[in-house]
């Protein structure tokens, strides 16, 4: 499944608008985070508007602190709209682990805070920027966030993994046993794209797509979420990367 991740559209309100854009330009699903079922009148909203539009929502991000004290109304989330995975996306700088053993207990965090969602019969993951492949005693930390979290599924995000300076294909050879989906958008080059933090249309880019995308493939990951942090335009942004995409 091709789908768009909303993020990339909360300067561009209201939802509906954005759900009907993305329906007429061709996607068939969409991704949620916290900005669009925060609470059960923003759920409700949402729910609506995936059913005018015939639009699904297969995956979703949670917050680390909602997941370990909101459980239940994450899986309220998660079966109004059909979710079949969802991840958690981010922490906060000054709650980052500062050494190798504390990357290794956030796993273990993380394997616990999901597994009501494991219970449910929901895939529960981690969802990469580039800092957990800032070096540690030589080690990258999603290493060790890994090995806490043996059970953690993987939605990569291949351009954070590039902008993070990594080989994308070695990490996806690497930890593809446990990638249910990845991020499908593209960095800038050097000195392009300021006004929108260095992130372009996919395909604009030098993420190595031509490569990553078939290796992806290979390993049946089956959900592929298309998203830019930080858009000028979404519309546009949409369009040219479904177009982008289905070339790939």
């Amino acid at each position: 499944m091709t789908s768009f991740q909303l993020y990339t559209s909360r300067n561009f309100p209201p939802l509906r608008g954005t759900l009907e854009m993305l329906a007429a330009t061709g996607f068939t699903g969409v991704e949620g985070y916290g900005g669009v079922y925060g609470n059960r009148a923003q759920l409700a909203e949402l729910a609506e508007g995936l059913a005018a539009t015939g639009l699904v929502m297969r995956t979703g991000h949670f917050g680390l602190q909602q997941l370990e004290e909101e459980p239940d109304f994450v899986l309220e989330v998660a079966r109004t709209v059909g979710m079949e995975r969802a991840y958690c996306p981010y922490i906060m700088p000054e709650d980052r682990p500062r050494d190798m053993d504390g990357w290794h207990a956030l796993g273990a965090r993380l394997q616990k805070a999901g597994a009501p969602l494991r219970a449910a019969g929901l895939g529960f993951g981690w969802h990469n920027h580039d800092f957990e492949f800032i070096p540690q005693a030589g080690r990258a930390p999603i290493e060790a966030l890994f090995a806490g979290g043996p059970d953690l599924e993987w939605e990569i995000d291949v351009a954070w993994v590039v902008r993070g300076g990594e080989d994308a294909l070695a990490w996806i050879e690497r930890f593809g046993g446990r990638i249910t989906s990845a991020h499908v958008k593209d960095v800038a080059r050097a000195g392009e794209n300021a006004d929108e933090d260095g992130w372009a249309d996919l395909g604009d880019g030098i993420v190595p797509w031509a490569k990553a995308l078939p290796a992806l493939r290979a390993l049946g990951v089956k959900h592929f979420v298309i998203e830019h942090d930080n858009p000028s335009d979404q519309s546009r942004f949409a369009r040219r990367s479904l177009a982008a995409f289905r070339a790939l």
